[in-house]
């Protein structure tokens, strides 16, 4: 074999199986979606991956196409697995053992994944996990995980084989604002459906609230945990799939900046973050800690957006464990607040509607919500931690002007997970 565990083309080839993808130019119906309309044919996905371990990203979204929704052999996606490639291959890793339990050919090189080692590409989408594995970290604390480098070699490989199709990539973009941005614009140069970002904006949500599109939003605050850059994403996610929903949809970001210490609490303390939303907030989040104010890992993420409503995270480590946001919208009352839940079982389920909005886009060759909302939150988290290194100091962000309409896509637990994927649309909100 090849790099160790890798599966060569030439062993793959006695399966027999890429012989049948190059020459079907897909892979069509398995047995594991038998019971499927027939109407409904399965997708057929490469997956790119830095990692594959137990409750890894990778395991929890493609364990979920090759065991079913709750991973224990029921009922899944619409989609099939046919190719995979492995970045790295630490202890406990599982992708050589997929290899000889499902006939999933793992391969040299990204191009060889995205092709099934033919000269065309017969795969239907793409996913892309770049997360977890041994990689480098910046003075920024920015885990420097390869999302950048996956794209760039399955996008050269959609140019050279002159065919595109849909691809996801996992959790914030980049995650250094050059990189995030220069995924985005060869997204749009090449036409690629193309979305991205945290599998909680469609988790279960404790209590549910309801945030009508087109509703003015007069504050907002988010509240974190865990580390800046790796939870950093989580909670600026969740907190802009319901800040969208405001009048004017999204215009983008002006102004980022990161407080920490006494300049943190004094901002807290003098009404920046204004006090009835953030206790809101705080009172549907898990706690950990009896002081809010305890530790020394406590960041304040203030952003302004152009349209001036201000933007409030409160990452807060050592106090709670769950994310969650709070708004007061105009003409109502009570401050409205929920937790973006983060279950265990069955097989982390927040996964699993994520994977319900990729599957989607594999269908419709329509990205299910705008990966502008990931680019625009991962420009956020890249100022905020500049902010940080730069001794807290207030960033302009005029690179962060972008503009996008919102979609009405819902959580968790809709849509029903053996619904459809060609469905309707979400509603797409007008300005």
């Amino acid at each position: 074999m090849n790099r160790r565990h890798r599966i060569t083309r030439r062993d793959w080839l006695k399966y027999g199986a890429t012989a049948t993808l190059c020459s079907d130019a897909v892979m069509r119906a398995a047995s594991a979606h038998a019971e499927e309309p027939a109407a409904i044919r399965p997708k057929s996905i490469a997956a790119i991956i830095t990692v594959y371990r137990r409750n890894s990203h990778a395991d929890v979204i493609i364990g979920k196409i090759l065991q079913g929704w709750k991973q224990d052999g029921g009922s899944g996606p619409a989609l099939q697995l046919a190719s995979m490639y492995v970045d790295q291959f630490p202890d406990g890793d599982l992708s050589r053992e997929l290899v000889e339990q499902q006939g999933v050919p793992l391969f040299d090189t990204i191009e060889q994944a995205v092709t099934v080692g033919c000269d065309q590409i017969p795969v239907d989408g793409v996913i892309s996990v770049g997360e977890h594995g041994n990689y480098p970290t910046n003075e920024k604390q920015q885990r420097l995980y390869p999302r950048r480098r996956f794209f760039e070699q399955i996008t050269d490989t959609f140019r050279k084989h002159a065919r595109v199709v849909p691809v996801f990539s996992d959790k914030h973009l980049g995650p250094e604002w050059p990189d995030a941005k220069w995924m985005y614009d060869r997204a749009r140069e090449m036409h690629v459906p193309f979305m991205a970002g945290s599998s909680l904006p469609v988790a279960f949500r404790d209590p549910p609230i309801s945030v009508p599109m087109g509703c003015e939003i007069e504050a907002a605050v988010g509240i974190g945990y865990s580390g800046l850059d790796i939870y950093g994403s989580h909670t600026l996610d969740c907190f802009q799939c319901l800040v969208e929903r405001r009048r004017g949809a999204e215009t983008g970001v002006k102004s980022v900046q990161c407080l920490q210490g006494a300049a943190m609490w004094d901002a807290v303390d003098s009404g920046v973050v204004r006090r009835d939303v953030l206790d809101a907030a705080l009172a549907v989040t898990p706690k950990q800690g009896s002081d809010m104010r305890r530790g020394d890992r406590a960041a304040l993420f203030v952003f302004e957006y152009t349209d001036g409503l201000l933007g409030t995270v409160l990452m807060l480590p050592d106090f709670v464990k769950g994310i969650s946001t709070a708004l007061k919208l105009k003409g109502r009352r009570q401050v409205v607040a929920t937790r973006f839940e983060e279950r265990s079982q069955p097989a982390y389920p927040h996964f699993a509607w994520l994977l319900k909005a990729i599957e989607r886009m594999m269908h419709t060759g329509r990205p299910s919500y705008p990966v502008e909302r990931t680019l625009l939150t991962s420009g956020i988290l890249d100022r905020a931690l500049t902010s940080r290194l730069k001794n807290h100091k207030k960033l302009l962000t005029p690179e962060l002007a972008i503009t996008y309409n919102p979609v009405d896509y819902p959580h968790a637990p809709q849509p029903d997970l053996t619904s459809c994927p060609l469905s309707a649309a979400p509603h797409r909100a007008h300005r």
